[in-house]
């Protein structure tokens, strides 16, 4: 059932067609006619809308035409749209014409008129025909006039809280699943299964939150949570959020082997409840590599997983899983009264009893629907509006549809703007988790927040209709995240349904499924980000001249090290040709340069290019004169904003968040009076912006930034901003320069005293380089009782810090570059509960910092949640003098005396992480006190601690205090000359807890002898480490590094399985069973390796720049069936040459070469099919110079492929051919390459090339290459 919104596409209509300015415009060029004729026949087809919406349900001639009207509808919206354009354009050039009557003459009449091209009459002629045989096909179809009633959307209730008080029905099943939980069942892992099976809607996410929030589960587990997993299984992200959920930060990984490692680590002997919410995937072997680290958990752990499928449950040995049933009739009943009556029965109702029960008998116990209707009937009291929803046709229609009848009612009561903003979403994909903020934006520059009849603001509306829906429960508050919010995947499923003719989701499910000539019907189309964005993708949009909304949607924030190409042929050969486009969002991509001719794009209401790498906005972009919303944020490269930028009025929202490189503001900017965002200004710069000129934009909120405020000449001026008028949530005031100057010191004081800022909706403040001795009384006001977030730096004339203890929400304070603040105590601490929130406190490059007292001070508590502690570059803090810390987690001291450690350790018995970097005086003494109060540390780092010889006297000693250590590293501690001092026999059995060990740079450690536990060990750039022990065998080691060693003694390399003569290094099953990732990097003194078939459990293989190994046994490579990544490379007496072409089966990566014999002489391979990525290095001797000579080594099967180092290869245009899914090419350092596959070109989503002079001029703009990488979305030079 395809649902049409055309009544507010008309609202619209008619309001253009009524506005003065488009009636000053047609009547000047002829056309006021036509457009009283559009008035009138489009007042006809209005009248008919409410008859025929209830017709379109059973009669296919009426929903047709309906679709008609609705295309019709959008068509009428485009042209006038483009009218208003020009009506608006006039009226600029008539403010800009207050030039010399000289210089009026000087322009052609062509240039200051508008006159409708022959094209835009024969638009209109052909709408009008359009419009009269709409109306004149109703004599078949018979539509009559109906009155539509209003619907009240005054709602009682606006909240998406759970509340499981109004929750029914499901204690029984509450406690079974607690039980569960709870118990103690046999497992043969330490971790067990609680699977939760139902259909869609039943409420299984629902009674998961109940047991996940529950406080027995809160007690009983010590690791908790919850992931939304979906419909893409993806390993990587589903362990992300895990690890990010249990250690509480962000923490970023390149790959999954150091994600799981990092999250094994953490869940290595703790009892954990984990949710996989909503799974979908049938795959056992995915589940198998996402479950290992949860292998290390304590006994009693769990896994809920919630799921429409059996499938994989039953691949898991769950083939009597947890059904959630469908609700009684009584639970039924009395859920669908919550929701709609605020009671259980019907008691107080007696009237609306019999109409009731009819519909909770139709929604078949399902909780989604009976919460839905239940709340779409909160404001119908009449007997009569119940009795029509019980006998609606919807609940007879589509028997075969998944979308629940009782959803398509709820959506059917909607207003005609509330079913358009819903459909919208259909853009989203499901689980995507979407800002309302952003939503807003869109709704606005789709023109979808009609407001002719009230006075609010566009955005005030936005807010009124996302609450409705909201509270309708079409959208849900995302868990854990405050500001985003999710759809249900069943009210997804209607969006979708509803969407129609005009919106569409591109991503891999429906991308295949939609013929290329359906897409032009288009209006609204959104894809999800990938990293690479080829032209292929749109080519089916080509002829889509319609499209209104280009939108890319991600599921992840982007990360620093992700990078997200987009082909440059997309941007200039089809973007630039969506003449009505007025959504266009290409956040996170690697683009540098808009196109001038995005001026074209008339109708554009929302660009956003946030964290692309652009460098300047083209001049042209001052023409977008519809632009509402305009997002730079992150464009860390952005310089330049155009010249003509006040010729924006309708701009609202600026958001220019992260542009350092922007130092001055767009001439007029304070013009703008539409403003509502403007996330930066700067005072002063080439355009000489001052402060006051904030008085005009009165509308301004959200984020806030001042730069240059040392330019302000007096706090009048400052005064004059009006800033406490203004409700900002973050506020940033920064001053560029010191100056010793007492005035200014008094000036800067009196301009942050008028800067105040309005406290009911500040979240976050920074100050930056203030130059005042002191703060005024507003900074840590406890009026300002939503500020959460405080940072202070290099303030370099504050002699003490604001009261900021008495700010009863603040979560975080950053301190940094006080030079002048001596003594910290009771200034700071405030009074009573001093900071009763805080959760992280971080002190930095505090030079004259000597005391931290609070001795002196009398308050009932101080820093009762702390969790967080950094002093980092306080080298004069000599005494400190704290009662305690109770909850603090995480200590972090970096250049600081000794002392600073010592005093803390005493006072925070609780911490679990420690890091210390550059501590003076840290001798073997004092660090072995500091050890007797690490009995909960988990985690240590030490870099930089010059004075440390050893860590402990004995491993004996070190067992009785790090008790629940799990990680240790060990960086740059030039003269640490081993873990234990005595080394005794019998070490390696005491740190029973240790599993990962990572040393690097410690240049004078000769030597490190591993405790047994450990499962990951890293040593790096240790130049005087010639040994390395495992006492009782590495029987747990999972993952090995040695890397540029240089005097490592190979006969000293002990492991059990042999001997193997002075000169060879034996690696053995009976030493390192379960190695998983061997990496051996730099190794001078290696001469051979010998066995890898005990190596079965190896998924990566390493060896690189081993200058001396001369043998390596690759016959023994089929039998490492697990291996996915071997790299054997730069290892030129390396006597191998792969004779019988066989290698490991599942291998997909391989690098390979500068061995001793030359990749030519290996003779024909036998690569698997699995093989998809291949890079091959050569030597300064390789005799190659055409590629046909490295044929017998390039696999169908490749993706990618690199070549490096073949200084004579000139050629690779035809060996290249057969490789028909290849996406990825790299060639580095082959000077005289001149010629590349031409086919292959296009079809590539990167091309890297460097070191390649003769290929980096053919791929230069002028290049004869240049066309044909055009469309590549990657290409890099150097």
């Amino acid at each position: 059932m395809a649902e049409i919104i055309i009544s507010a596409f008309l609202a619209v209509a008619f309001e253009k067609l009524a506005s003065a300015a488009l009636k000053k415009l047609a009547h000047s060029v002829g056309i006021q006619s036509q457009l009283k004729k559009w008035e009138r026949l489009l007042s006809q087809l209005h009248d008919l809308l409410a008859d025929a919406s209830q017709k379109e349900i059973t009669n296919r001639s009426v929903k047709q035409w309906l679709n008609n009207l609705q295309h019709l509808a959008y068509d009428i919206d485009d042209i006038l749209d483009d009218l208003a354009t020009e009506a608006m354009h006039h009226e600029l050039t008539e403010e800009s014409g207050t030039t010399t009557s000289k210089v009026k003459k000087l322009i052609p009449t062509c240039c200051t008129s508008f006159s409708p091209s022959a094209r835009m009459h024969g638009k209109l002629n052909k709408i009008t025909i359009k419009l009269q045989d709409l109306v004149d096909e109703n004599s078949t179809l018979g539509l009559t006039v109906k009155d539509g009633r209003s619907r009240n959307t005054n709602r009682r209730s606006q909240t998406s809280l759970v509340d499981s008080s109004s929750i029914v029905g499901r204690q029984v099943d509450k406690e079974a699943l607690l039980h569960k939980l709870l118990g103690d069942e046999g497992c043969k892992q330490n971790f067990s299964i609680v699977p939760i099976v139902g259909m869609g809607g039943v409420g299984k996410t629902t009674l998961a939150r109940l047991l996940y929030d529950e406080k027995q589960v809160k007690e009983y587990f010590e690791l908790k949570a919850w992931v939304c997993v979906s419909d893409e299984f993806d390993i990587f992200n589903i362990s992300n959020i895990i690890f990010q959920s249990i250690v509480g930060e962000n923490k970023e990984f390149k790959d999954l082997n150091l994600l799981q490692l990092a999250l094994k680590e953490k869940l290595s002997m703790k009892r954990f409840l984990l949710v996989l919410d909503d799974v979908w995937s049938e795959s056992y072997g995915d589940w198998e590599i996402l479950a290992r680290p949860f292998l290390v958990g304590a006994p009693g752990s769990k896994v809920i997983i919630t799921t429409r499928k059996l499938s994989l449950l039953m691949k898991l040995g769950y083939d009597q899983p947890y059904r959630l049933s469908l609700l009684s009739h009584d639970d039924a009943l009395s859920l669908f009264c919550k929701h709609a009556l605020d009671v259980n029965n019907f008691d107080l109702h007696p009237k609306l009893r019999q109409h009731g029960e009819g519909i909770v008998k139709k929604c078949d116990g399902l909780p989604l629907a009976l919460i839905a209707l239940g709340r779409l009937l909160r404001t119908k009291t009449d007997e009569k509006e119940w009795e029509e929803l019980l006998n609606s046709v919807i609940w007879r229609l589509e028997k075969g549809d998944e979308i629940v009848p009782a959803l398509r009612l709820s959506y059917q009561d909607l207003s005609a703007s509330l079913k358009q903003l819903f459909a919208y979403c259909s853009l989203f994909p499901k689980d995507y988790m979407f800002d309302k903020e952003e939503l807003i934006l869109l709704w606005m520059a789709e023109g979808f927040l009609h407001q002719s009849f009230t006075n609010k603001s566009t955005e005030r509306l936005g807010h009124e209709y996302f609450e409705e829906l909201l509270s309708r429960s079409f959208f849900q508050q995302a868990r854990n995240e405050e500001s985003l919010f999710v759809m249900h995947d069943l009210m997804n499923d209607l969006a979708t349904s509803v969407a129609g003719d005009f919106f569409i989701r591109i991503d891999n499910d429906n991308e295949k499924g939609v013929k290329k000539e359906a897409m032009e019907k288009y209006r609204h189309m959104s894809f999800i980000r990938e990293e690479y964005i080829v032209y292929k993708k749109f080519k089916g949009f080509e002829k889509a001249k319609s499209l209104r909304t280009f939108l890319s949607v991600s599921f992840e924030v982007k990360t620093w090290w992700q990078n997200f190409y987009f082909s440059n042929k997309i941007l200039v050969d089809f973007l630039m040709e969506l003449p009505l486009l007025r959504v266009l969002c290409l956040r996170d991509y690697e683009i540098s340069e808009l196109p001038e001719s995005i001026g074209r794009l008339k109708h554009l209401r929302y660009l956003n290019l946030s964290r692309t790498r652009i460098t300047h906005l083209p001049e042209n972009v001052s023409n977008l004169y519809n632009l509402q919303t305009l997002i730079v944020s992150g464009c860390r490269n952005l310089k330049r904003l155009p010249n003509s930028f006040l010729k924006l009025k309708n701009l609202r929202h600026f958001d220019i968040t992260g542009t350092p490189l922007l130092n001055k503001m767009p001439l007029g900017i304070s013009e703008l009076k539409s403003l509502q965002t403007l996330t930066k200004i700067v005072i002063g710069g080439d355009n000489g912006y001052a402060i006051t000129e904030l008085k005009n934009l009165k509308n301004l909120h959200g984020k806030f930034y001042i730069t240059g405020l040392d330019q302000v000449q007096t706090a009048i001026h400052a005064e004059q901003s009006c800033l406490l008028e203004k409700r900002f949530s973050e506020l940033k005031l920064e001053w560029n320069d010191v100056c010793d100057s007492s005035r200014k010191e008094i000036l800067d004081k009196k301009v942050l005293n008028v800067l105040k800022p309005h406290q009911d909706n500040l979240k976050k403040l920074k100050i930056l380089s203030y130059r005042g001795v002191d703060f005024p009384n507003w900074v840590g006001d406890s009026s300002f009782h939503r500020l959460t977030y405080v940072s202070i730096r290099n303030c370099k004339k504050c002699i003490s810090l604001p009261p900021l203890g008495d700010l009863p929400s603040l979560k975080k304070l950053f301190i940094q570059g006080m030079d002048e603040v001596k003594v910290v105590g009771l200034e700071l601490l405030g009074t009573s509960v001093s900071f009763p929130s805080l959760e992280i406190l971080s002190f930095r490059d505090m030079q004259g910092w000597e005391i931290w007292s609070t001795n002196s001070v009398v308050v009932d508590t101080m820093f009762p949640c702390l969790q967080e502690l950094c002093i980092d570059d306080c080298p004069n803090l000599v005494e400190i003098s704290l009662k305690s810390l109770p909850r603090l987690n995480t200590l972090k001291i970096i250049g600081c005396d000794n002392v600073v450690l010592t005093s803390l350790v005493h006072v925070a018995s609780s911490i679990k992480i420690l890091e210390m970097w550059h501590i003076f005086g840290l001798s073997n003494e004092l660090w072995g006190g500091v050890m007797k109060y690490l009995g909960n540390v988990e985690e240590v780092r030490i870099n930089w601690c010059n004075e440390i010889r050893y860590l402990w006297e004995s491993e004996v000693e070190a067992s009785k205090f790090l008790v629940n250590l799990r990680k240790l590293v060990v960086c740059e501690c030039e003269n640490l000359e081993s873990l234990g001092e005595n080394e005794e026999d019998n070490c390696g059995t005491h740190l029973t807890s240790l599993r990962i060990l990572e040393v690097s740079f410690c240049k004078s450690m000769e030597r490190c002898s591993c405790p047994g536990s450990i499962e990951t060990l890293n040593i790096s750039s240790c130049p005087s480490c010639k040994s390395m022990f495992f006492p009782t065998g590495g029987q747990k080691l999972k993952s090995l590094t040695i890397d540029d060693c240089q005097n490592f003694m190979e006969k000293e390399f002990i492991g059990g399985g042999g001997g193997g003569g002075e000169k060879t290094i034996m690696l053995s099953n009976t030493s390192m069973p379960i190695l998983e990732d061997l990496q051996i990097i730099c190794w001078p003194n290696l001469k051979s390796i010998i066995d890898l078939s005990y190596f079965v459990y190896l998924t990566e293989l390493v060896i690189e720049d081993c200058p001396n190994m001369e043998s390596f046994p690759d016959h023994e490579l089929p039998n490492l069936t697990l291996l996915k990544l071997l790299v054997i490379k730069n290892c030129p007496s390396t006597n191998a040459s792969f004779p019988h072409g066989l290698w490991p089966p599942n291998l997909c990566t391989l690098k390979i070469g500068g061995l001793k014999k030359q990749i030519t002489e290996w003779g024909p391979q036998n690569f698997p099919t699995s093989l998809v990525d291949l890079s091959l290095w050569g030597r300064s001797s390789e005799d190659v110079s055409n590629g046909s000579e490295l044929s017998h080594l390039l696999p169908s099967s490749l993706t990618s492929f690199g070549i490096n180092g073949f200084d004579k290869l000139e050629s690779l245009a035809m060996e290249l051919q057969h490789l028909t899914s290849l996406q990825h090419l790299f060639i580095h350092k082959c000077p005289k390459m001149i010629h590349l596959p031409k086919a292959l070109l296009p079809s590539l989503l990167s091309l890297d090339i460097s070191g390649c002079p003769n290929l980096n001029e053919m791929i230069s703009r002028r290049g004869s290459y240049r066309r044909l990488i055009s469309g590549i979305p990657s290409v890099t030079t150097i």
